[in-house]
């Protein structure tokens, strides 16, 4: 632990050549001591074999590596181009910590990478781990939901939410390898491996070939967990579950796209529960509804392999559900609908799928299904909806899933009191740019509804209620609600109002496929057109760059703490349950 920490003072040492090899991983990557990673080494000319050295900590890598590596004379690019030599070694495997300076040399092409190689405790801190992410949850996601579900009085929230109580806390940096901006993908990768990786992909360094599904891999916490231990693992999400941050947990490609293919590396892994949506990449290719263009059934498959499917809310609390059975539920052919339209307004796609499970149901359902295994778990829970409706500036639908959230949380912590050894992690994995600005008053009179947008002391307070006591407002739409803009957007026309008649369309393509402020909009009483400050290829908001916030109860929890990259997160988890230990009876 403290050699990984350490590199984090490690700077990067280059030679002054004209050209720079690329060597994977990538220069201060950390490693679990023993854990499978592919080496390689790209080369822009093209040379002989015997013309390359490379040497690790001085020495020849072959000696330091136990063997050799493929030798590729050229590799080719989408049009067989040629893009120069490689070097290739599969599954290598360093178990001795320490750091290691990589060093190659070709013609005028040299690059030198250092990597810090990490073990852990011999005894696990944690039997469980529940790590919890509200996919694109922001500081103002948060004080969004705290205000509408708890209210504030003379200045003081009325109530305070689950996560609010967690106690240890870091700042985490997201940005990927090839620049500031990020997406799911790169950001929970870094969460589920420890290496930091390129904007959509997935449990791999993105190499410069065309092929998706043969850049260089790093062990996923799934695959560490198998390897390691005979920890339960569970996925739980309420978007596709080949999406990116569930994919995280146990896929390989460089291509998020690659959902036909997911699904067969959740296949490999065999979490023994995963719940969400996605179906369409399940069903076998003649089946309506199926995305898939191969012949394989992954619901008959994962029933051969002993799980129990379920297809709704009601299958899945009545479901008989052995000792040691395993749980695939399925409840929606893309991404399950948000909580706002699914339990109050009946919107979106609820009417084709009528008995979708909330996160709350989700949760405990696979925290009941986990916890029969004596030798613990990790779960991953995500409430994905607070990003799919951040990308349409979708507030409120946004707010309403973090409420549902951090309730799931809250379900959690409940569970906790009774399983100390429990560690929770509560976080994000980027960031959008929204905030709460003050309230929108539509008491006050003004001939435009901007206007009606009061800031400062003329804000006073939303009149948002709750008076069945469930946690959410008894009312979105209230005369005195809250006032959250984005900094970044296409074209659209801002109402000023949450949208009840569904989900949010801000920007739409015209003839020219420029995408232009959805006109279903503009004759909504005070609607005003915002010109965008996004490029016009772009039909929604992006993330931020913000760092993310991470909070965390219980063992192991101490190793969060100040600015942390992503990557380094993986190695508390891996320091809570001493991976770098077999504990395989």
């Amino acid at each position: 632990m403290r050699a990984r920490l350490a590199l984090l003072a490690a700077a990067t040492c280059l030679a002054g050549a004209a050209n720079a090899a690329t060597i994977y991983p990538l220069d201060r990557a950390t490693v679990l001591a023993s854990s499978p990673f592919d080496f390689k080494v790209e080369l822009d000319a093209v040379y002989d074999a015997g013309d390359i050295d490379v040497t690790v900590n001085g020495k020849p890598y072959a000696e330091v590596f136990g063997q050799e590596a493929e030798f590729v004379t050229d590799e080719k690019g989408k049009n067989d181009e040629s893009l120069g030599s490689a070097l290739i070694l599969r599954d290598l495997a360093l178990a001795d910590a320490g750091d290691y300076t990589v060093a190659v040399k070709a013609g005028d092409e040299e690059k030198t990478v250092t990597w810090t190689v990490y073990d852990t405790p011999e005894m696990p801190k944690a039997k469980n781990i529940i790590f919890f992410v509200a996919d694109g949850m922001s500081m103002g996601h948060r004080t969004a939901a705290r205000i509408m579900s708890k209210g504030m009085t003379e200045g003081k929230a009325d109530g305070r939410l689950n996560m609010d109580d967690l106690d240890n806390m870091a700042t985490i940096g997201t940005s990927s390898t090839h620049s500031i901006a990020t997406d799911s993908a790169n950001t929970m990768s870094a969460y589920m491996t420890g290496h930091k990786t390129r904007v959509n992909a997935l449990g791999v360094y993105a190499d410069r070939t065309p092929d998706s599904l043969d850049d260089p891999k790093v062990e996923t916490i799934a695959e560490a967990l198998r390897r390691q231990t005979g920890k339960s693992i569970g996925v739980v999400s309420t978007a596709e579950i080949e999406d990116a941050t569930p994919a995280a947990v146990v896929a390989h490609t460089r291509l998020r796209g690659d959902k036909a293919e997911i699904v067969g590396m959740f296949y490999d892994v065999q979490p023994e529960v995963v719940l969400g949506g996605g179906s369409a990449y399940f069903l076998k290719s003649d089946v309506a509804g199926s995305k898939r263009k191969d012949d394989n059934d992954y619901i008959a498959m994962f029933e051969e392999a002993g799980y129990t499917v379920v297809t709704s809310a009601d299958e899945l609390a009545s479901a008989e559900k052995p000792e040691d059975g395993k749980l695939l539920g399925l409840f929606h052919t893309g991404n399950m609908d948000s909580t706002l339209d699914r339990e109050f307004l009946k919107k979106g796609s609820v009417d084709k799928f009528p008995s979708q499970p909330g996160l709350v149901d989700m949760t405990t359902a696979a925290i009941d299904q986990l916890s029969k295994n004596p030798e613990g778990f990790f779960l991953m829970v995500e409430a994905a909806n607070v990003d799919k409706m951040s990308h349409p500036l979708d507030w409120d639908r946004a707010a309403i899933d973090m409420i549902e959230f951090d309730q799931a949380v809250g379900a959690a912590m409940e569970w906790m009191n009774s399983n100390p050894d429990t560690l929770i992690v509560v976080t994000g994995d980027h960031t959008h740019g929204v905030s709460v600005i003050g309230t929108i008053d539509d008491e006050v009179q003004a001939d435009e509804m901007r206007n009606k947008v009061m800031t400062y002391d003329d804000a006073g307070f939303p009149n948002y209620t709750d008076e069945n006591g469930d946690g959410y407002p008894d009312q979105i739409d209230v005369s005195r609600r809250l006032a959250m803009f984005a900094n970044n957007f296409p074209d659209y026309y801002e109402t000023f109002r949450p949208k009840m008649d569904g989900p949010f369309e801000p920007a739409v393509k015209d003839e020219n496929g420029r995408y232009v402020a959805n006109e279903a909009y503009k004759d909504v009483p005070g609607a005003v057109l915002r010109t965008g400050n996004l490029p016009y290829d772009a039909s929604t908001g992006v993330h931020a760059v913000d760092d993310v916030l991470l909070q965390a109860t219980g063992p192991g929890a101490d190793g969060f703490k100040g600015y942390m990259e992503q990557s380094d997160v993986y190695g508390v988890l891996a320091d809570a349950f001493a991976l770098g230990s077999s504990q395989k009876q």
